[in-house]
């Protein structure tokens, strides 16, 4: 089974079922099948079928829904472009990652004409909601096609998708996703979670992001995809109400919005049943602040870009005792190993650790992905004897519950969003009037985590902190933009002269008082 087989089944036994609804308009399941038909017709009448990768620049609406099953439904390889990001990434990952077509929505037409001068591998643009002056247009490809095409010959291994993560030490690597990934995914999804007739899920995360394909969770049973194209905790709350919401999945920023809003107590919420968190390390207090509003109701996935969204799970009864009772050791937890996966604790010595015994997280099974595109050494280098190395520490329990303890690797989850320091330090070492810098994540209520920027100044050098702050944003976005600058006469260090990036986070999580140091 793949994706828009998930699709045809929804279409076949619940056609009326509504599929789709935005700001704009809705679309049941047999709209929503034909159109995924026009669209793959003329994108095969063009001559972009079966392997032709495939990048998508629009915001969350049901025309981006329907084009990217027209992708599926063509066996087109989609490559996912997050708007949010500045135009020189989106083009880098594209060019790197052989895209050959760009889908754009007319919200994002300038940034799409950059796209294309920049990425040369990119062969042509469409807009896909109107007829642009830039590129060719989607409709008018749809009212040329004949839409007859022979049937594409599939297979389970075949690429779905080429997902981006960011690197440590160089641009982002590639995450080859392939059919039989994500029917592993959604075999889990199936047992952990509800997924019955008329679900009905809220689209608010960017559908670049995991929402997407959390959406196509909903299809074989005919539920219904509300989407939400900006993200407005009021409206998140209010929306759940209108629209008896079944099923949501936010990053735990967006959780903690919603926590404070002035309007958390006015709406109903009894018509959840998951109320997904997942994406950064969420707040223990916050977790049981949003059992008590929205009831039981709180649910997490943890997975990677490399082994999709379910490594482990955690659904209600999960925590709950026999008397409906939480048992905050288990809502503190991450789950347990989900049913399609192996998962076990590694010792630093590649020896499975015992229970309690911290380690890093390895899973091995069809979830775990095929490796980087174009990029074999750094595919070897998560794997070892047979398992994936997740660069998680965690703890087992003698129940099979996960706690994650610590991340082996330097990588800051902030708002959901994954971010490396060394692409923001080297930037900053760029910079006239600064000597060295170390980048590192602190704990944070609304972030999860904040970037924080830590700066040794050359001697009798000077730099204002909305200086740095304001170059990094300007180059990288704000997302991996320090929240604040910290500035030090000097740096700790290693006897080797290496920065000691544990001390500064001992230091400035305590909360030490700003200045120089």
């Amino acid at each position: 089974m793949r994706i828009i087989d998930f699709f045809d089944k929804g279409a076949a036994l619940y056609p009326e079922n509504i599929a789709f609804i935005d700001a704009t308009r809705h679309y049941n399941y047999r709209e929503a099948c034909q159109q995924t038909h026009s669209i793959s017709s003329a994108l095969h009448a063009k001559g972009f079928g079966k392997g032709t990768h495939v990048g998508i620049l629009a915001p969350n609406s049901s025309i981006a829904f329907l084009v990217l099953l027209g992708v599926y439904r063509t066996s087109a390889i989609w490559l996912p472009i997050n708007p949010r990001n500045p135009t020189a990434v989106n083009a880098d990952f594209l060019n790197r990652f052989d895209g050959e077509l760009l889908l754009y929505h007319s919200a994002y037409a300038a940034q799409a004409k950059e796209i294309i001068a920049q990425a040369p591998s990119i062969r042509l643009a469409v807009c896909i909601d109107e007829s642009s002056e830039f590129g060719a247009s989607l409709p008018e490809w749809m009212r040329d096609a004949d839409y007859k095409f022979p049937a594409v010959d599939h297979s389970m291994e075949d690429i779905l998708s080429i997902f981006p993560t960011g690197g440590t030490t160089g641009p982002s690597k590639g995450v080859i996703v392939n059919h039989r990934n994500i029917a592993t995914s959604f075999a889990n999804f199936y047992a952990h979670f509800n997924y019955y007739d008329n679900t009905r899920h809220l689209v608010v995360a960017p559908m670049t992001h995991s929402a997407g394909v959390l959406g196509c969770l909903h299809f074989a049973r005919g539920g219904t995809n509300v989407i939400m194209a900006t993200v407005d905790p009021g409206g998140i709350l209010r929306a759940i109400q209108e629209h008896a919401i079944t099923h949501l999945f936010v990053p735990p920023t967006l959780l903690y919005m919603m926590l404070v809003h002035p309007d958390v107590a006015l709406y109903d919420y009894s018509s959840l049943q998951h109320f997904l968190i997942g994406s950064a390390p969420t707040s223990f207090e916050k977790l049981k602040q949003a059992v008590e509003v929205f009831g039981p109701v709180m649910s997490e996935a943890y997975g990677q870009s490399e082994v999709p969204s379910i490594i482990t799970a955690k659904a209600p009864r999960d925590y709950l005792d026999e008397k409906g009772a939480v048992i905050e050791s288990r809502l503190r937890s991450i789950g347990r190993p989900a049913v399609f996966n192996q998962v076990a604790i590694m010792s630093d010595g590649d020896e499975v650790a015992g229970n309690g015994e911290a380690g890093e997280i390895v899973v091995r099974g069809d979830l775990v992905t095929p490796g980087y595109y174009k990029n074999p050494s750094a595919s070897r280098e998560m794997r070892k004897g047979g398992w994936h190395y997740t660069g998680d520490i965690g703890v087992m329990d003698e129940d099979g519950f996960v706690t994650i303890v610590d991340r082996k690797k330097d990588m800051i989850i902030t708002g959901g969003f994954n971010v490396f320091p060394n692409e923001i330090e080297q930037l900053l070492c760029t910079h006239s009037a600064v000597q060295d810098c170390a980048v590192i994540g602190i704990p944070d209520e609304k972030w999860g985590e904040k970037v924080l920027g830590v700066v040794q100044l050359k001697p009798k050098a000077q730099c204002q902190e909305a200086e740095l702050i304001d170059m990094v944003r300007q180059r990288l976005g704000s997302v991996k933009t320090p929240k604040n600058i910290e500035f030090r006469r000097d740096l700790p260090r290693s006897p080797n002269g290496k920065v000691l990036k544990t001390e500064l986070r001992k230091t400035y999580s305590k909360g030490q008082s700003r200045g120089f140091g």
